[in-house]
C-alpha cells in the first residue's frame, strides 16, 4: 500500500465511487451532484492508492470562527490501517493553518470512539448539535434572482 496525500479535491467521479460505499445516499445520484458538493469545500484531504481515490474527508466553513467536517470516508477495503486517523489529522491541522480552530463534526453511527481518540470530545448533553428535521420547503420565487426566468 503505497498511499499519497493531497490537498486537493479529488474528482467528482471518484468521490462519488467513494461515497457509495457508505451507503449515506442513494448511489443514483449523478456525478453533477457530487461536483457541486466539492465546490462547496473549504478544505479538503484525498488519499490515493496509486490512482484510485480510499480515502476522504472535507469541511465547509465561514473562515474565521467555525469549520465543520461534513465527510470523513475510508473505502472499507482501506479501513483499520490508521488511514483515517492520518486523514483526519492532516484535515484538522489544515484547518488550523487555514486559521480556524472551532472544528465541529456529527459522527457516523458507532464512529464515537474513533474521534473521542483523535481530539474531539462530545458536547455537553444541555448544549447538543442541533440538525433541521422539519418538511422541506421554499416560497416560490423567493429564491429566484430579480429579472431571472422561473
Amino acid at each position: 500500500m503505497n498511499i499519497i496525500f493531497s490537498l486537493e479535491a479529488p474528482a467528482a467521479q471518484s468521490f462519488k465511487n467513494l461515497y457509495d460505499t457508505t451507503n449515506w445516499g442513494p448511489i443514483e445520484r449523478d456525478v453533477g451532484f457530487y461536483a457541486d458538493a466539492l465546490r462547496g469545500s473549504w478544505a479538503s484531504v484525498s488519499a490515493y492508492d496509486d490512482d484510485r481515490l480510499v480515502a476522504f474527508a472535507r469541511a465547509i466553513s465561514d473562515g474565521k470562527l467555525h469549520a465543520f467536517i461534513t465527510e470523513m470516508i475510508v473505502d472499507p477495503e482501506y479501513q483499520r490501517r490508521s488511514l483515517g486517523e492520518q486523514l483526519l489529522k492532516l484535515l484538522v491541522d489544515r484547518c488550523h493553518f487555514l486559521g480556524v480552530n472551532d472544528i465541529q463534526l456529527f459522527c457516523a453511527e458507532g464512529k464515537a470512539d474513533f474521534y473521542l481518540k483523535n481530539g474531539f470530545s462530545r458536547r455537553p448533553d444541555d448544549a447538543p448539535g442541533m440538525q433541521y428535521s422539519g418538511a422541506l420547503t421554499t416560497a416560490p420565487g423567493l429564491w429566484t434572482p430579480a429579472g431571472a426566468a422561473e
